[in-house]
């Protein structure tokens, strides 16, 4: 298995258990919603009611935001290799290493660590469509990109 199809890998997992996570949620509020029966207490009943329903709103937002996620990871081709910086892109610096894909934090391959970022992080944007031999500067650190993958 070649380094970009192991980071995407591990890219994979991570979404899909932050998608377990919120459907475990989801299922968990939809429980507490089905035994959340009519006490005396009538307000302190429908409170309840709707602090579970606006949980289950926002929970509902964060699943379809992990969607999207999952979307873009799936438009990545780990066997295609450009010239340019792009979707996809394994790119070396001579500071970090960083993976374009989707804000996963920190990957490891073989001892190396990678960042996996996000197109549209700041960091993302400023090496997006560079290429080998060009430099960037981010937060006063100016660094050239060494090898695209």
């Amino acid at each position: 298995m070649n380094i970009k199809q192991h980071l995407y890998n591990q890219c994979l997992e991570f979404v899909d258990n932050r998608m377990q996570a919120i459907q475990n949620t989801i299922k968990d509020i939809q429980k507490s919603l089905l035994s959340e029966t009519k006490s005396t207490a009538g307000d302190k009943h429908e409170t309840g009611r709707a602090m579970l329903q606006l949980e289950r709103e926002k929970t509902g937002n964060q699943l379809a935001e992990i969607q999207k996620v999952k979307e873009v990871l799936s438009k990545i081709d780990v066997d295609k290799t450009i010239k340019t910086i792009g979707l996809g892109s394994l790119v070396y610096t001579s500071n970090l290493n960083y993976f374009i894909a989707i804000s996963a934090g920190e990957l490891d391959y073989n001892g190396g660590k990678f960042y996996a970022i996000s197109p549209s992080t700041p960091i993302a944007k400023l090496l997006l469509s560079k290429t080998v031999g060009d430099t960037i500067k981010f937060r006063s650190t100016t660094f050239a990109i060494t090898k695209i993958e």
